[in-house]
């Protein structure tokens, strides 16, 4: 059980700061700071939690993981539990803490991913699925080369953070960046909005993070076994 809550630890953290970040420091930091927000969560939850579970903390990794046979399927439907668990629970304690400023509206929203119309750059529904895939598939890709046993992994936390910063960087103004449905499902449930486009959030990150698995497992040199 420590794997799962480890992960539940991990992901209401990286929820907790990076969509925070969003909500009560938007203006102050910019998208920057937002994508050092998400990206130095990863890195504090890398070190912390990474011996425990792998710091997974998002569903697309742990499906590139049991591709890769880095953990058992029987350990997928819990970690991927526990990984909603956190971000809902981060989640609710964004709302109880931002419902305390009359500055907040609930149509601010929790950070929550979005496309189309009113979001962002308003991108369509096509780019916000092509960013989503593309930018998972090198994101889990990173993080099973950085964290393979081969690899210097005393920088692997800061390698995958670094990527996720990156990754920010370019995408949030597309969709705000999801790259992990457990980091969407949290925010959209405080969102009617979000909740209507969720589905996106969930397949093409998934998708992205199998492809991850499947090319550097069957297309690279690398004993892929942990």
């Amino acid at each position: 059980m420590k794997k799962y809550y480890a992960e539940c630890l991990g992901t209401f953290t990286l929820v907790l700061f990076g969509c925070g970040a969003v909500v009560f420091a938007k203006n102050e930091v910019g998208q920057l700071g937002i994508a050092f927000a998400f990206g130095l969560s990863i890195v504090a939850m890398a070190y912390s939690i990474g011996s425990i579970s792998g710091c997974h903390i998002n569903p697309a990794v742990t499906i590139g993981a049991w591709i890769c046979n880095r953990i058992e399927k029987k350990e997928v439907l819990p970690y991927i539990i526990a990984q909603l668990a956190g971000a809902v629970i981060a989640s609710a304690l964004i709302f109880l803490i931002a419902s305390g400023s009359p500055y907040y509206s609930s149509f601010d929203g929790l950070g929550q991913n979005g496309f189309g119309y009113g979001y962002g750059g308003e991108y369509n529904v096509f780019s916000a699925a092509v960013f989503e895939f593309v930018a998972t598939f090198i994101f889990v890709f990173v993080i099973l080369g950085a964290t393979h046993k081969n690899s210097n992994t005393k920088f692997a936390g800061l390698v995958i953070g670094l990527t996720l910063v990156m990754i920010h960087i370019i995408g949030i103004q597309i969709t705000g960046v999801s790259v992990n449905p457990a980091r969407s499902f949290g925010p959209a449930l405080f969102s009617v909005t979000a909740l209507s486009q969720l589905w996106l959030f969930i397949i093409f990150p998934l998708l992205g993070g199998g492809l991850a698995g499947f090319v550097y497992k069957k297309c690279l040199i690398f004993d892929t076994e942990s």
